[in-house]
């Protein structure tokens, strides 16, 4: 295989040149500018989580990885620009499950493994959307684990279905970029980018709020107990 061959996936290429693309590759900015936002919440919410850098740190390599293939545009840069991603999708499922759901390490790397394995079947059987095919299980998978949160009375729901909604107008954009194309020379693949940083920016910030709230139910509480019968007032009690 040849890593350095040339590949013309979008409506804007017209030549093989590096700026070629110049509003693809340059809006992959978005995904930059939602990394720095879900870090400055992180940290204005205290110590950031390992779990949610990590997520943040992906989210930044989306944005370098997808400028490299808008600019080079060849076999080594799409993988470069698909990687980032695919990790984001399945390190956020097994974090969804964990701290959302509340299920147990070994069960969520169980399920999405599953996850994995079916995206794989998922995304073969919609060979017919082109590359906005391996994107399907994520859009599903993004209202199925809202639902269920949903049915199980637990926090989250509404923020997940929310993003959901997004991604899948921004995956819409996505596939729409090749129809367009006649009318619209700049084409609609640069929507994608600026909607899917939106929608990361979101996922990330409902694990920020998740974990916040597990901290504050798990903080200790003053008690507000009547004192037992006999005993001073709190304000009257000497040191001993």
């Amino acid at each position: 295989m040849d890593w350095w061959a040339s590949v013309d996936a979008y409506c804007e290429r017209l030549d093989p040149g590096f700026w070629a693309e110049p509003v693809n590759a340059l809006t992959n900015a978005a995904f930059l500018v939602a990394a720095l936002a879900a870090w400055g919440l992180a940290r204005a919410r205290g110590r950031i989580d390992p779990a949610v850098g990590l997520l943040i740190a992906i989210l930044a390599v989306i944005g370098l990885g997808s400028f490299l293939f808008h600019t080079f545009a060849n076999r080594w840069s799409g993988v470069a620009d698909v990687l980032p991603i695919a990790v984001f999708i399945h390190v956020y499922f097994y974090l969804a499950l964990t701290r959302l759901h509340g299920l147990s390490r070994r069960v969520s790397a169980f399920a999405t493994v599953l996850f994995l394995l079916g995206g794989f079947a998922v995304a073969r059987l919609a060979s017919g959307l082109g590359s906005g095919a391996g994107y399907l299980p994520a859009a599903l998978a993004m209202p199925g684990v809202a639902v269920a949160l949903r049915l199980r009375g637990l926090a989250g729901a509404g923020p997940l279905l929310a993003a959901a909604c997004v991604f899948i107008v921004s995956l819409a954009f996505r596939t729409a970029d090749a129809a367009v194309c006649p009318a619209f020379p700049l084409g609609t693949h640069f929507v994608w980018h600026c909607l899917n940083a939106v929608v990361l920016f979101l996922l990330i910030r409902l694990l920020i709020r998740a974990k916040g709230e597990e901290a504050t139910v798990a903080a200790p509480t003053v008690s507000t107990a009547e004192p037992w019968p006999g005993a001073a007032p709190a304000a009257d009690r000497k040191p001993e």
